[in-house]
């Protein structure tokens, strides 16, 4: 089976043959270039950030992302307190996205310690890191469309599923956002008959949804227009700057973690990789909607074959728990790419070293590059199309 899906190629803005960065544009004649301020709290930049922007007419001629408004220590904490006390804390990272936090770090512990999960917590983590991963993605559609002037329609069609998910979310976990569920060695608490009747009837829904998702927005003249050959990301640069994610598949290149490391049992699950041809705002668009159908087949499938068992490793430690001298990197697909989370231990209750990997912070670090030689008023689209989150960015 092609592991890729490839879009259909559009006219114009094909740069597969050759791109090169924008050149520094300089004011013409007696031209001034004006330097704004957008932010920390401007509507449409997605938490307290700022970006300098200096234009040129409505032209970028030069941006600087500015962060650390909500920065809160996470990763000096963590090294404060141990390493369950930590799981909590993940949460907080992307707080769309809690039960993949809880993982990628579960698995850097597990991989510390050699710690072994009983299967049917492996097909619960990735049932879980799927819908979670459906949200995400229908969220930032409805996030971006919003930050194009539309009305709330496309963004409360998005909220609609979301809610039903975070419903199941607060069912087995307790909590709709701060879940808290992830364990080294497995998971907390156990899924009923009932709750996985519920989320069968959920997961059955969706195609519906996507399918009206799509309607609703893929050949929307206005959104073509104004996102078409806007914000164009190279697949070269994406690959140099270490962008993951939704973000570098856009711009064509086939990589994902779930299908490189196959952590987990994602060896077991039929999906594939889809990518982009033209590398813009459009194409990181596309790339949402059809990972959420992707990840729907994998829910489908985790769902079909769950089987029966513990949810937890009997060898797990949990009391006076001092994994030995060592170091570790844990790392899985987030909806957002690549993140990871690098433990050092030195035989203490707490990390030595506790680092993480954001992708958020990752993939903003090329916005100026996808913004220069552009209108003013497509920076907040480019902006939006990145798809971040200041807890993760900041830490």
């Amino acid at each position: 089976m092609n592991s890729s899906l490839e879009f259909e190629k559009r006219d114009g803005w094909n740069k597969r043959d050759g791109w090169n960065r924008p050149p520094v544009i300089t004011p013409e004649g007696d031209g001034e270039l004006l330097e704004v301020a957008m932010g920390p709290h401007h509507p449409s930049t997605h938490g307290v950030f700022r970006m300098d922007v200096t234009l040129d007419g409505e032209r970028v001629v030069h941006l600087k992302p500015v962060f650390g408004y909500l920065h809160r220590n996470h990763e000096k904490i963590a090294e404060g307190t141990t390493y369950l006390a930590s799981m909590p804390y993940t949460d907080r990272l992307d707080y769309f996205c809690s039960l993949s936090n809880n993982w990628a770090y579960a698995l850097a512990v597990e991989k510390l310690v050699g710690q072994e999960v009983p299967e049917r917590a492996q097909y619960i983590r990735v049932l879980l890191a799927e819908l979670t991963r459906i949200q995400n993605h229908a969220s930032s559609v409805g996030f971006l469309i919003q930050d194009m002037g539309a009305s709330g329609t496309p963004l409360m069609y998005a909220f609609k599923e979301r809610e039903k998910i975070l419903d199941l979310f607060e069912q087995l976990t307790g909590s709709r956002m701060m879940c808290n569920y992830m364990r080294f060695g497995g998971c907390r608490v156990d899924m009923s008959s009932a709750w996985l009747d519920a989320a069968r009837k959920v997961v059955a829904e969706l195609p519906a949804f996507a399918d009206e998702f799509e309607a609703l927005l893929t050949s929307n003249e206005i959104l073509m227009a104004r996102t078409q050959g806007v914000g164009i990301l190279p697949p070269e640069l994406a690959v140099s700057a270490g962008v993951t994610g939704p973000m570098l598949r856009a711009s064509g290149v086939n990589y994902d973690i779930r299908k490189v490391d196959h952590y987990g049992i994602y060896d077991r699950f039929n999906f594939r990789v889809p990518l982009g041809d033209h590398w813009d705002v459009y194409d990181r668009f596309m790339i949402r909607l059809l990972e959420m159908r992707e990840s729907i087949k994998i829910a489908e499938q985790a769902l079909k074959d769950m089987p029966a068992g513990p949810i937890m490793d009997p060898k797990a430690r949990i009391r006076n728990f001092r994994p030995k001298p060592g170091e570790a990197y844990g790392r899985i697909e987030a909806p957002k790419g690549e993140l990871g989370f690098y433990l050092i231990s030195d035989g203490s209750p707490n990390p030595y070293r506790y680092r993480v990997r954001p992708p958020s912070l990752i993939n903003l670090t090329i916005l100026e590059d996808m913004c220069l030689g552009q209108n003013v008023a497509d920076v907040v689209l480019i902006l939006g199309s990145v798809d971040i989150v200041l807890g993760e960015v900041d830490r």
